[in-house]
This record gives C-alpha cells, structure tokens and sequence, in this order.
C-alpha cells in the first residue's frame, strides 16, 4: 500500500496536543518545512509541544515559526540556539523552556532510544551543568553519568527522496539527525522533495526503511524562499 499522503493528512492524525516531537534537520538542510510551517499556522490545534531539534532555526524559519505563536510550544530540547534570538528571549523570560545538551549525546540519545536502550553511560560534563540533576555510576573504577535515552511520539523527517512505501534518502548533510530521529519516534512522516515508485530506490541506498515510516508527504516550495524572491 502507497504510503503517500497531504502535509494536513498526515499531521492531523499524527500530532496531538501535548506530544513531543522529533524534527529534523540542521541549519536549513533536511528541515521538513512543509511540516512545521503547517503547525504554525494552526497554532490552536496543536499545542504545549515538546520540540527535539538540533537547533531552534532562524527566526521565523521552521519551527521558529512555531516559537511566535504564545502556548504552542511548551520545551526545546536542542543543542544550538545561537540562530534565534526570538527564542533565547523567550527562554530567558521563562516563557518557553530549554533543554541544552552536547550534540554527541543528544545523538547518542536518539539512537539509543531507536535501539530500544533505555539508558547508557558516558563522561562527557561530568562535575559541569551537564551532569546536575543525573545519576552517575561507577563503573571499571570510573564514574560515568548515566544518560537516558530520547524518544519521541512524532518524528517529522525531510528526505530528499522517498519512496511510496516511505524508504528514504538523504544527500550528503542533509541526513543529520533525520535518520536516527526516524529509528526513535513512535509515528513518523517522512517529507519528501521526491516521492518516487517503489524500485527506484536500489537497497543499498536506502537509509530509512519504509517499515519505520507512517506517511509520506510531498515538500512544497519552501515559503521563506518565495518571500525572499518576492521581495527582490
């Protein structure tokens, strides 16, 4: 069965007010921004979200989009918020909360919680912020903080090529956190800039299986783009 559906579609059966979504993307590259420019524009279905991204992008660009629209998004677990000064703003109001964490263990955390792993080990900030508030362990006479694994009720991927039955692939950088985010969501919706028959994809090339994906739906021209071009 085609997995392909509408951005409205998939979201509205997908994401539910309260859940915590996985985003992908770094930068601007592999950010599904057909997805959360929608889930900015209905500020009022979906509400008091919990974002994983790797950084809060730009202002007013993907889920900065969603930071301007009051109670929708509740937390940002990131690692780099240094683009967005609307959302450091805000983080420092109190009005949205921020969970910073170092990139490799905020990776490390998605993929473990792909994997089924609860919890695994590491030193990484010990004695630091990083380390308040978790349990260490001793382990091999060491101690190491034992970090929790991250998973989420919706991952939303932007793929540069995908096809009916969800397998994905990404160019280059593009791939990020897409891949291990669509390993540890629960539901996930794969954006896709190319949706494409089953079989053009050759298996060696696929770095998403279809069997993780829910829905496939179509990127459409990016809205901050057309502004631009507008403007000039």
């Amino acid at each position: 069965m085609s997995k392909v559906s509408t951005v409205s579609g998939a979201l509205r059966a997908a994401v539910k007010s309260g859940d915590t979504i996985l985003v992908g993307g770094f930068g601007r590259g592999g950010v599904p921004f057909s997805c959360t420019e929608f889930l900015a524009d209905h500020p009022d279905e979906f509400r008091d979200l919990t974002l994983v991204k790797n950084d809060a992008n730009e202002p007013g660009l993907g889920i900065g989009a969603m930071f301007r629209n009051p109670g929708q998004v509740k937390k940002l677990i990131s690692t780099h918020i240094g683009l967005n000064p609307e959302f450091i703003g805000q983080m420092n109001a109190k009005e949205i909360a921020c969970e910073l964490i170092p990139q490799g263990i905020f990776a490390e955390k998605l993929r473990a919680g792909g994997a089924g792993i609860p919890a695994f080990l590491h030193d990484i900030g010990m004695g630091t912020i990083v380390a308040e508030g978790k349990r260490t362990v001793d382990f091999d006479g060491r101690p190491w903080i034992l970090e929790s694994a991250l998973r989420g009720d919706v991952g939303l991927l932007c793929a540069d090529m995908a096809d009916e039955k969800g397998n994905a692939w990404w160019r280059g950088t593009n791939r990020n956190m897409n891949v291990v985010m669509g390993m540890a969501a629960r539901t996930v919706i794969v954006e896709a800039k190319q949706i494409v028959p089953v079989g053009t994809l050759r298996p060696e090339d696929v770095h998403l299986p279809g069997v993780c994906v829910t829905a496939v739906v179509p990127a459409g021209p990016r809205r901050h783009l057309q502004k631009l071009a507008a403007d000039e």
